[in-house]
């Protein structure tokens, strides 16, 4: 299978997979603050009430950036190849190999790992625009780029 495509594959998987671990995170909340009782503990009540409601805040900002992340996987063409770094090249550099997609991570695609990154993430945001034999300085290292696809 062809590596760009599998890549992609995997960063879609991510993405479904944390949004169904945070849709059961908020609808557990949600459950959870419908079976607040009053009761005599009044303090202890509403002490539990903020807290889910702290809980179903934070899923929903982690909700809110899980679909930036599939909207900017939306916007990657994969059949397309530049010579010029953009969403969705595979860099190969000096120092590992770059997806720009979204913040996964690192991943493992027929035994080569490939840092998967977000264009807006610090590298990501030095290689755009570069092409191969281009270099960049990242945390003091120089980094040269071999080739784009």
């Amino acid at each position: 299978m062809d590596v760009k495509k599998e890549l992609y594959t995997l960063c879609e998987t991510y993405v479904n997979q944390r949004k169904e671990t945070v849709e059961k995170v908020m609808k557990s909340n949600r459950i959870a603050l419908e079976g607040e009782t009053k009761s005599s503990a009044g303090d202890k009540h509403e002490t539990g009430r903020a807290m889910l409601q702290l809980e179903m805040e934070k899923a929903s900002q982690q909700f809110e950036v899980i679909q930036k992340m599939a909207i900017a996987l939306q916007q990657i063409n994969i059949i397309k190849t530049s010579e010029i770094v953009c969403l969705g090249s595979i860099v190969y550099t000096t120092k590992g190999i770059y997806f720009l997609a979204i913040s996964v991570g690192k991943l493992v695609v027929e035994k080569t790992e490939y840092y998967v990154i977000s264009s807006s993430s610090p590298i990501g945001k030095l290689l755009l625009g570069k092409q191969k034999n281009d270099s960049i300085v990242f945390n003091g290292n120089k980094i040269e780029i071999k080739e784009v696809t």
